[in-house]
């Protein structure tokens, strides 16, 4: 039996502070996760405040670390390796976690991997399913919406994503449009399961381009445009229509990506799994359509439990597990990256500046 591998795992990046240790290699891997969500600092301003969050990071990743070494009943002296997050994400809180990886790496000489965060999204699969290389993946969070062919833990391939919003950030500015509390993405799911999509007709944005990017901000629009029409006809937005709205704008974002998952399927005959992950992969409306696309095509459908798909270091962890069992490691120039794409050979999306090409 291979050697089994105990990486504690920090993961900073956005509004999550979170650690984990996993066992590489070891039947059950994930030991411990925690996450200390920001949900009530950032509520009353309506999105994440990058500062709020930052601090946040700071006050909270070593409770963190200590929380997670006790809920998996071990102390420092167990851990093989320690796997930060390094980036993409917003630079304050990325740059606490990789300080604090940093910190305990050299005190205790261990091996420090910094890991990509959607390396971590896209990866979970395997430390879930165990699923094998090559497969398809749809990367779909908060910020990021991206197909992948995946086939290895350093090699990743963009088949295409958005080139605008991310879904999530769609599902956050439609809840905002709607009045509905943040995060959008459960809340506008929530408000949708009273709606009837059909009473709105929102456009699909790019369905008519035979490749898999996609497009979400004009669909936002059109929902802006929706509630306007509504006010000034009705005089306000009744609970009933913005549900309508809601369930409208869903199904236009699983249409979406059902269709461009199709064209993602078609290029990689040989995929042995079509996977998603990321935050607005809990979304039930959307797994289900993907689910459905995965029986048509015959292939398996993996989606990781519903507490993985949102930001955390278990994945993290894995993901630098899956590195250092290559043989990768980094040292104390590890720097914290606000851009960090996974698929460094293909021209970058949404354009770059002097922080480089966004993910």
């Amino acid at each position: 039996m291979a050697q089994v591998l105990t990486v504690l795992g920090l993961e900073s990046s956005c509004d999550d502070t979170a650690s984990a240790v996993v066992r590489f290699g070891a039947p059950t891997p994930i030991a411990s996760s925690v996450v200390y969500g920001q949900t009530a600092l950032h509520a009353e301003f309506g999105g994440v405040v990058p500062e709020i969050a930052a601090r946040a990071h700071a006050e909270k990743i070593d409770l963190a670390v200590e929380a997670a070494l006790q809920e998996a009943d071990i102390t420092l002296d167990a851990i093989d390796a320690i796997a930060v997050t390094a980036g993409p994400g917003l630079i304050g809180g990325v740059l606490a976690g990789v300080m604090c990886a940093k910190g305990l790496a050299a005190t205790r000489g261990l091996p420090l991997i910094g890991v990509n965060h959607l390396a971590g999204h896209a990866l979970t699969p395997r430390m879930t399913d165990g699923i094998a290389f090559p497969y398809v993946m749809l990367l779909v969070s908060g910020g990021h919406c991206q197909f992948l062919r995946v086939d290895g833990p350093d090699d990743f391939t963009r088949l295409g994503g958005t080139i605008d919003d991310a879904p999530g950030e769609a599902f956050d500015k439609t809840a905002r449009i709607l009045g509905l509390p943040q995060p959008g993405g459960p809340s506008v799911e929530v408000a949708a399961q009273s709606g009837d999509p059909k009473t709105f007709a929102l456009p699909r944005p790019l369905l008519d381009r035979p490749n898999c990017d996609m497009s979400f901000s004009g669909l936002k629009t059109a929902v802006l445009r929706a509630r306007d029409a509504v006010i000034a006809r009705d005089g306000g937005l009744h609970e009933a229509v913005r549900a309508d709205l809601c369930a409208a704008f869903q199904a236009a974002v699983r249409d979406v990506l059902v269709a461009k998952s199709r064209r993602a399927l078609a290029l990689c005959p040989d995929a042995t799994t079509f996977a998603v992950a990321g935050g607005v992969a809990a979304n039930q409306t959307l797994r289900a359509g993907l689910t459905q696309l995965a029986d048509e095509a015959g292939l398996p459908f993996c989606a990781p439990p519903l507490r993985l798909c949102t930001d955390n270091a278990a994945m993290i962890a894995w993901a630098g597990a899956e590195r250092l069992a290559l043989g990768a490691r980094d040292d104390m120039t590890l720097a914290a990256r606000p851009r960090w794409p996974l698929d460094t050979t293909s021209p970058a999306l949404l354009g770059s500046g002097k922080k480089g090409a966004k993910a």
